[in-house]
């Protein structure tokens, strides 16, 4: 195994792992228990986990896997914050949209080679990533994945 190789298994390693655990600990829950905030004043359930299926759902345009699945979960979890009066999707579709941004974006990560996981992502010109070669791939991977730890400490408060 190639150190290249070795770095994408580790990182995938660690994405599957914070997916798993949080697709587990979000099907623990009961609809009653993720309406309910983290604590009080701060974000829903409900808010979180649509913000992280709107989150992994645009990694899929900027790893070039294709357009978003939910594109209509931008304007509700990215770009506003937390409103009881908003009006979400119900939590049963937003379970649904989990799996399926996950199942899609693991099929997708399985046709990468090592090569491609270091190439620019998408939302970063050829003339930055020629200064930047961090802003590649694997990065928007790490980044996302210590995105979905950090949610996941915020979740694990809804726990009974």
């Amino acid at each position: 195994m190639t150190n290249q190789q070795l770095i994408i298994k580790m990182n995938l390693d660690a994405w599957n792992s914070h997916v798993s655990r949080t697709e587990k600990l979000i099907n623990s829950l009961s609809d009653s228990e993720i309406r309910q905030p983290t604590a009080p004043g701060r974000n829903t359930g409900t808010y979180l986990l649509g913000h992280l299926v709107a989150v992994h759902d645009a990694m899929r345009p900027l790893m070039d896997f294709g357009n978003k699945l939910y594109p209509m979960l931008e304007d509700i979890f990215i770009k506003t914050p937390d409103n009881p009066g908003m009006e979400k999707p119900a939590i049963g579709d937003l379970r649904n949209y989990w799996a399926e941004v996950h199942a899609s974006l693991a099929s997708s990560f399985q046709k990468l080679t090592p090569d491609v996981w270091f190439m620019k992502h998408t939302s970063v010109s050829t003339e930055d990533f020629e200064k930047e070669p961090h802003r590649n791939k694997m990065n928007v991977l790490i980044s996302r994945t210590n995105h979905l730890a950090y949610h996941f400490g915020q979740l694990a408060y809804l726990r009974k």
